[in-house]
């Protein structure tokens, strides 16, 4: 059976590497340089690249959101090649083996599985599952129904996440609290995962969750959202449109996302850490504008040679995080750079950071010149 080519937009590569950029380069950099510099809007401008404790939205939080709706972007266009050359069981086996592969990877990345201590794997905490999920649902929808299907069910997982913790209550969980040790997703997790949930500790007294808050299991049911949002993306621009056209449906799109995910956050606060319907909304219209901007610089207006180094990152992006998650360099880097501590006093740990990071991509850009890319 012929397998059709598969049609590629620069600027999919291009934003996947500037969001892997962000999280394997200029953060850890720019967080250990303000630290060092230590000046009020330096410190400040920092606070924009951490997570937020609870509530709200700061930039470092678009980052996974952003590395999943990129994942449902580039769908339309991987799976037209086997949709329309009927090769559906194909496409089958495909879709397995990236599930199971993105989920062992997540569990080496943080489930600590190759600490080979029992006592520290946990089966669900990581960006890489959490894409896993959201491809699985993402994938069955994209394969058996059309788009006005697919925008139905979308909508229903994500109306029913809203419904299930705002009015389903299981004793001090639930029923529209939404703090962090009573919420419905936290329950859910605690009941299912069990001692194999991220932070756990096995006491005298049974288990121990610790401060670990971050929800997974019914948290899936918007994963599929936000994978979903960029698989509406990815419709877009892989329509007949003219290219302004898609433009304007990708900005109009992100515009009235982003207003309605802050309307709905007066209700269901916007929180990241159990992936509000709120929070789902909003990232994903965020995530639309940047795809807007990156298609307007890249595919409209040619761009892209200025922008191509990204793709070292975005061709090979799970390389690129599980380098970044797995490998300390620092050993090397402070080899490299013995002696220099006393000359570069608090800037050092910067440099050290810089080392680091430059080494994944040389690592990276080795690759992209050979052409090898980690296909999952």
């Amino acid at each position: 059976m012929e397998i059709q080519k598969t049609q590629r937009l620069g600027s999919l590569d291009v934003l996947r590497g500037f969001d892997l950029f962000c999280l394997v380069f200029f953060q850890p950099v720019f967080r250990a340089l303000a630290r060092a510099v230590d000046l009020p809007f330096t410190n400040w401008l920092a606070t924009k690249f951490q997570h937020v404790q609870w509530e709200g939205f700061v930039f470092w939080d678009i980052i996974m959101p952003l590395f999943m709706f990129m994942a449902g972007a580039s769908m339309p266009f991987a799976f037209a090649k086997y949709l329309n050359s009927g090769g559906k069981a194909r496409l089958y086996r495909r879709i397995i083996k990236r599930v199971l592969l993105l989920w062992l990877f997540g569990m080496i990345c943080q489930g600590n599985l190759l600490a080979l201590d029992p006592g520290r794997i946990f089966f669900y905490s990581n960006t890489l599952q959490a894409i896993a999920m959201g491809y699985l649902i993402s994938a069955v929808l994209l394969m058996h129904f059309k788009l006005k299907g697919q925008i139905i069910i979308a909508s229903g997982l994500l109306l029913a996440y809203w419904a299930a913790l705002s009015f389903i209550k299981i004793g001090g969980f639930g029923g529209g609290d939404f703090t962090p040790d009573h919420n419905l997703a936290e329950y859910f997790d605690r009941i299912v995962l069990r001692r194999f949930r991220d932070g756990s500790t096995i006491t005298a007294a049974g288990i121990d969750f610790g401060k670990y808050r971050y929800t997974w299991i019914i948290s899936s049911l918007n994963f599929g959202v936000t994978v979903m949002s960029g698989v509406f993306a990815g419709h877009i621009m892989k329509s007949n449109l003219p290219k302004i056209s898609k433009l304007r449906w990708l900005a109009v799109g992100g515009v009235l996302m982003v207003a309605a995910g802050q309307l709905w956050g007066l209700q269901m606060p916007i929180i990241k850490k159990i992936w509000t319907s709120s929070m789902t909304l909003y990232s994903s219209g965020i995530c639309f504008l940047l795809m807007a901007l990156f298609y307007y610089l890249i595919d409209y207006k040619d761009y892209g040679k200025y922008f191509n180094w990204l793709k070292i990152y975005g061709m090979n992006s799970i390389l690129a995080y599980m380098l970044y998650e797995i490998i300390d360099f620092s050993s090397i880097s402070k080899s490299l750079l013995h002696g220099t501590e006393h000359f570069l006093g608090n800037y050092y740990i910067a440099v050290i950071k810089l080392a680091n990071v430059s080494i994944i991509f040389f690592i990276l850009w080795v690759m992209y010149k050979k052409k090898k890319f980690m296909k999952v």
